[in-house]
């Protein structure tokens, strides 16, 4: 699902037209304009997380670089200014839930993993606001390991002499089985884990006479020939190599419709054969397209039963020749889909990452240069943004991590759990080929459904894009009736010395949503109606993150208990007590020392005043753009219009601010200490926010901006929230001296070295130096690429450290 989107200039006005209705339906009788017309409709964010190794102690620090891409071109995509990740245990409850800042489609963070988790196989997934739209399936997943040296790890039991629980599916080519006609049959065999098995097994009828034999070629994947006759049921005996045996029905056969046979040739041509038995008409219509990209469509009828078509599969892949998944699809003459086939295309370039070390072997303490080159075929260089991990490689277990590229590419547009899928990167041949064939074989496509893309209404949407700042969403109730309450002005504040104020309007079912900017990391907020006017609602806010749950399985939990597994656990908690935990940079992008009114009108620093001991004094004595004035025994202000001649006062109060939450009582304000405030400003103008006016606003700032022991209403919800994470620092030891390399303190680290926002300058190239620690062994490099046009690479090596050897 893609949108072509003009970037920054027109962003707004593309999020504006995304959410209005349709003005007018496509052409109702061909499916690829009323794919066109889906698509124009229809954006698809993709999330890939380049976490820096795959396996974690309790205790140890993960870092993470997030990519945020379109859909269908992989461009990085400016949208979602937000991400979310999750860790997920084995029961799919999180145990870690962190935001992230995202900027041009990038962002970067890092997670402690909690020493209360116990030893396992988690999952660490991420997606945007916008994605939630979509099913679970499309967000982000990947699995990690988790030891905890404390406790004894909880292994999944075994099974023991009780027959293994497989999952045995077959996959007719096209979609069915019909009866006399040729089928390519695929099938996938996975245990519990996920991962495929090694089996046999033979297809029988329902006389029990065994019609042909089988057997994987990888990954539990494999498939046959097979003419399936009318009214005959068939079944599947498959034996593992345990000697289990177990029988599964093959799917029904269906006595009149379509098949489709897909045949690649060594002559650049892809043959898609129909055939048919006893269909309304020898009308079809063929469509092609590879993620909504490069559509193609073609026309036949069916003479004898029978139709081929002929696509050259040079114009299949996107426009920019990055290949990936192609989606074959037939339609009969009511453009109802009969039959479904994917088809993978290899990407015509790719963005090869090549390395180079100043030595071939270091010894510890020593320093490392990487000299790093990124670039495609293309004669033009463009840049590309890089993340590089480097961590000490050990015998602990532990599940592949994903590459930028396959997943791009392949995993994040296919159904459920693809295993190793580098494989189908790394590898070439026949047998790749025939694999990757079975790969799409059994596995659906993922990305939309074509009863969404067939139907006359257009999409309607819960979830915005997080484009301007995080959405923080809730309900307002009344506590009269209980009932949502519609039209109430509600307000969120942090406490702050730069007050960030937040309003909000409920709307007829009573819900909220703040549009909160330019805070970091956990504060206290405070949300609130004015009580002045309204004291007979409650607010709930809902939690941002999702508790859609996908269909991808964990690998298989194995125990850990080795002395590697002591050793790692005394250099985390070495490193964790003499080198200090990441830390926010100095300064978070796009902070401000600014209120959110701007520079105000009229400001005071107390201290430069004489002290009075009330604080109606201080406003009598020193304000004079605010009026205070006492009626029927209650403070009120009135602020100076600007506007007006001869200096009229506004008739209403003023929006009172102390540190930026808003004070709706202006007696328990005037019963504040003085000796508290620390500046006062005045706007004395009407100020617009959001969808809500003040007359005039006056705001209090005291010294430490936590709002000095003041007693807020009782019916504000307070309220600790984290908001998208600073960004931290990665802490690299440097032994540039005689004396650093001399000193005793021990660095035990196994994670040399985390870059994740390297850019490629005009020749391609890029260099990071970094030093080793005391940790000799192999250690593995790992470094994701993607240029702005969207072409994506990865590239894994290794190199030693050896222990100094001292004349």
């Amino acid at each position: 699902m893609q949108l072509t989107v003009t970037y920054k200039p027109g962003i707004l006005l593309w999020i504006l037209l995304l959410l209005l209705p349709a003005l007018a339906s496509g052409q109702s009788g061909q499916p690829q304009s009323q794919l066109a017309r889906y698509t124009s409709k229809t954006l698809q964010e993709k999330l890939f997380v380049h976490l820096d190794r795959p396996l974690y102690v309790v205790g140890e620090t993960l870092w993470f670089k997030t990519y945020c891409v379109d859909g269908s071109s992989h461009r990085p995509l400016d949208v979602s200014k937000i991400a979310y990740l999750e860790v997920l245990d084995k029961e799919s409850n999180p145990v870690v839930q962190i935001k992230i800042a995202l900027d041009k489609g990038q962002g970067e963070g890092s997670v402690r993993i909690p020493a209360t988790l116990s030893a396992g196989t988690y999952t660490v997934r991420s997606y945007t606001n916008w994605m939630k739209n979509f099913s679970p399936d499309f967000f982000f997943e990947t699995a990690i390991t988790i030891l905890n040296p404390f406790e004894r790890p909880e292994a999944e039991p075994l099974a023991g002499r009780e027959v293994p629980a497989y999952d045995v599916q077959f996959f007719p080519e096209g979609g069915h089985l019909v009866g006399q006609q040729e089928s390519k049959v695929a099938f996938r065999a996975v245990g519990k884990d996920g991962k495929g098995i090694a089996c046999r097994g033979v297809i029988v009828n329902q006389n029990n006479d065994t019609l042909l034999r089988f057997q994987p070629l990888r990954f539990g994947m494999g498939q046959f020939t097979f003419t399936p006759g009318t009214d005959t049921k068939y079944r599947a005996i498959v034996q593992d190599t345990q000697g289990n045996t177990l029988t599964y029905p093959l799917p029904e056969v269906q006595p009149r419709g379509y098949v489709m046979q897909v045949r690649d040739s060594t002559d650049g041509l892809l043959r898609v054969t129909v055939l048919a038995r006893e269909v309304p008409s020898p009308e079809v219509y063929l469509l092609v397209h590879t993620r909504q990209g490069a559509v193609q469509s073609q026309t036949g009828t069916l003479k004898n039963g029978k139709v081929v078509f002929v696509l050259n599969k040079n114009t299949m892949g996107d426009a920019s020749s990055k290949g990936g998944i192609t989606h074959i699809t037939l339609f009969d003459q009511s453009t109802r889909p009969v039959c479904e086939r994917l088809y993978f295309t290899r990407p015509a370039q790719s963005l090869v990452i090549r390395e180079s070390l100043n030595k071939a072997e270091f010894t510890t303490r020593e320093r490392v240069y990487l000299n790093l080159s990124a670039r495609t075929d293309a004669p033009l260089i463009e840049p590309a943004q890089l993340s590089v991990s480097v961590y000490l490689l050990d015998s602990l277990p532990h599940p592949d991590l994903p590459t930028l590229d396959s997943y791009l590419l392949l995993t994040s547009d296919l159904k459920g759990t693809v295993e190793s899928p580098a494989y189908y990167f790394q590898e070439s041949g026949p047998e790749v080929d025939q694999a990757l064939d079975n790969l799409m074989l059994t596995h659906g496509w993922s990305r939309f459904s074509w009863d969404k893309v067939l139907a006359d209404t257009p999409p309607i949407y819960k979830y915005l894009p997080e484009h301007g700042g995080h959405f923080m969403e809730g309900k307002v109730y009344s506590t009269l009736t209980g009932q949502p309450a519609e039209l109430v002005r509600t307000y969120l504040a942090a406490p702050a010395p730069q007050p960030r104020l937040f309003v909000g309007l409920s709307d007829p079912q009573g819900t909220i949503r703040f549009e909160v900017k330019k805070l970091y990391d956990t504060q206290d907020v405070i949300v609130q109606t004015n009580t002045r006017r309204d004291s007979t609602y409650r607010i709930e806010l809902f939690s941002p993150y999702s508790d859609q749950i996908s269909s991808r399985r964990l690998p298989h939990f194995l125990d850990n208990k080795t002395p590697q597994l002591l050793t790692r656990s005394i250099n985390m908690q070495t490193q964790n007590a003499y080198y200090p935990a990441p830390a926010a940079r100095s300064a978070t992008e796009g902070t401000d020392s600014l209120a959110f009114y701007g520079k105000p009108n009229e400001k005071y620093f107390l201290d430069a005043f004489t002290r009075f001991p009330t604080l109606e004094e201080v406003m009598r004595e020193y304000v004079p753009g605010v009026f205070v004035r006492k009626q029927r025994g209650k403070f009120h202000f009135y602020v100076v219009n600007k506007l007006l001649p001869q200096g009229g006062t506004f008739n209403e109060d003023p929006l009172i601010l102390l540190d930026g939450v808003p004070v709706f009582d202006t007696d328990k304000m005037m019963a504040i200490d003085p000796l508290q405030i620390k500046k006062l400003e005045v706007m004395n103008g009407q100020y617009y926010l959001g969808t809500l006016s003040f007359p005039g606003i006056v705001s209090y700032t005291t010294y430490k901006g936590d709002m000095a022991g003041f007693q807020l209403d009782p019916r504000a919800l307070v309220l600790s929230y984290s908001f998208a994470q600073s960004q931290r620092e990665f802490y690299v030891p440097r032994y540039d001296s005689a004396t650093s390399r001399e000193s005793r303190l021990p660095d035990f680290r196994n994670l040399l070295h985390w870059a994740p926002t390297l850019t490629t300058d005009a020749q391609g190239k890029q260099v990071l130096d970094f030093f080793t620690s005391d940790q000799t062994g192999t250690y593995q490099v790992v470094v994701q690429g993607l240029t702005v046009s969207g072409t994506a690479g990865s590239r894994q090596f290794t190199f030693v450290v050896k222990p100094e050897v001292r004349q």
